[in-house]
């Protein structure tokens, strides 16, 4: 049953962010996102699913997709994606720091876009290990903070002012793939990737990393 304590309330951001996925998705961005999900099998979490941009790129090999989307007006479009969706897909309420599903019980864990906006990057990550069995995927695209200085100033500087609050408390100037080391992952695979076009520009990671 959906409680308060599995809701989030970002009613403009979400009204903006509906808007920016279908004018600013464009072609390498959903190149990337399918990179994400191939060869996946098993039963998966989305953690922070939006608006179900992801939902048509699974492949078959899933047998199932609980996705999580706390934001009530996302978690509606993303219902209504997973209606045409290639493989079942259950739409629940759900925080990252708080996920509502038993120990190990996930194949694995898939997160785009989401571990720059969670308030505490390290819970997730922890909720994120406890549900995956060992051996489990974390399948992970987000924007991290620049290797260039002057790049990671700026991005520094991005999130000392009003834009977590103004972008769905996105913070720009992240070192997940250390967070992700830190909460004991092995990382397998991790690609650092130039913005896509029509995207805000910070660098991505796109990897995969194995609960041990």
């Amino acid at each position: 049953m959906e409680t308060a304590r599995d809701t989030v309330q970002h009613p403009l951001f979400a009204r903006f962010y509906e808007r920016l996925v279908v004018a600013r998705e464009g072609e390498e961005l959903h190149e990337r996102r399918a990179r994400l999900l191939a060869s996946l099998s098993g039963r998966v979490l989305e953690v922070g699913a939006g608006t179900g941009v992801s939902f048509p790129l699974y492949p078959p090999t899933v047998s199932e997709v609980v996705a999580l989307e706390p934001e009530p007006r996302l978690r509606t479009s993303a219902e209504e994606a997973a209606q045409t969706a290639p493989v079942p897909i259950t739409v629940r309420a759900g925080l990252a720091q708080r996920i509502p599903a038993p120990d190990e019980s996930f194949d694995a864990v898939v997160v785009s876009l989401v571990l720059c906006s969670v308030p505490d990057q390290a819970q997730a990550l922890a909720e994120i290990r406890r549900v995956l069995r060992p051996g489990g995927e974390l399948r992970f695209f987000e924007h991290v903070i620049a290797r260039n200085r002057t790049k990671a100033a700026v991005q520094r500087a991005l999130e000392a002012t009003v834009f977590p609050r103004i972008a769905g408390g996105c913070h720009p100037a992240r070192d997940t793939a250390a967070a992700i080391r830190k909460a004991g992952f092995s990382i397998e695979d991790c690609e650092r990737l130039p913005s896509a076009p029509k995207q805000p520009p910070f660098p991505f990671i796109l990897g995969r990393a194995v609960r041990p």
